[in-house]
């Protein structure tokens, strides 16, 4: 299992970098690892930056289906949003109220490198929405409702 990065440590402001060599074995470990990390700590989601990668990966798990995104990008929303109350792995114990959309169109990678595109809504959009900040340095702070100075 992975260390969970609390806040306020400095390395969940940086930007990820994106993968490029999908053929690196370490991917799929660091994949792997992730997965167990985010499991064991009963999270429903887990960027790569919150256990001390600066690559951009992130994974959601939501009903039972693991999603797992590798250079993800949001490329649309809705303009219709919701205020929702936030838990981070890097804010143990801690809830944000956070306004989101609630649909994103999301354009990424799988660990073999091939192009997924997910169109997600409710729970799901907002998991990814939430940990694709993450691989922006955005952390949950930043978006709670009323603004809340970090």
């Amino acid at each position: 299992m992975l260390k969970i990065i609390k806040y306020p440590d400095d390395f969940l402001r940086q930007k990820a970098r994106a993968v490029k060599d999908f053929n690196d074995p370490l991917l799929e470990d660091l994949v792997s690892d992730m997965i167990k990390t985010m499991e064991m700590e009963k999270g429903v989601g887990l960027a790569a930056p919150q256990v001390g990668s600066d690559l951009r990966i992130c994974l959601a798990k939501v009903d039972n289906a693991l999603f797992v995104l590798i250079n993800p990008e949001i490329k649309a929303h809705s303009r219709k949003k919701e205020i929702f109350e936030e838990g981070c792995l890097s804010f143990p114990g801690k809830y944000f109220p956070v306004e989101r959309p609630v649909k994103v169109k999301i354009k990424s990678r799988d660990i073999n490198g091939k192009k997924i595109k997910i169109k997600a809504e409710g729970l799901l959009a907002r998991v990814l929405q939430h940990e694709i900040d993450h691989l922006d340095g955005i952390l949950v702070i930043d978006r709670a409702f009323p603004k809340i100075r970090s």
